[in-house]
């Protein structure tokens, strides 16, 4: 069974940084991406960004220039570094894993970032 263990939220004021972290633990197919998706209040759940362990990576276009995804993919492991933060980054933050050989999603239970002054 696969887990995923996300850390990292929590308050922060505007301009600010944060970094989220995320490990995959368990039976994890060869090809896979690990990334973030974030759900801000009263809305859906939209894409922030991924990171494949074969290279590929996208970014959201509206975290473009202030988000940072990496990956390391001897731990199973994605980070978020989350720059110059804005009150409309205030979402729950919920890690994802995609298995390619498996067409399979998983996801975290997700963290709270909320940037407020």
């Amino acid at each position: 069974q696969v887990q995923l263990m996300e850390s990292g939220g929590g308050l922060v004021h505007p301009g600010e940084s944060l970094t989220l972290s995320c490990a995959a633990s368990g039976s994890i197919s060869s090809t896979y991406a690990l990334g973030w998706f974030r759900q801000p209040p009263g809305k859906e759940r939209e894409l922030v960004g991924w990171v494949s362990n074969f290279g590929s990576t996208t970014l959201a276009e509206p975290v473009k220039g202030r988000f940072t995804i990496s990956g390391d993919n001897a731990k199973k492991t994605v980070s978020l570094q989350m720059n110059v933060l804005r009150p409309d980054d205030t979402a729950t933050y919920y890690c994802y894993l995609y298995q390619y050989e498996e067409g399979s999603n998983t996801w975290g239970e997700g963290t709270l970032v909320t940037v407020s002054s």
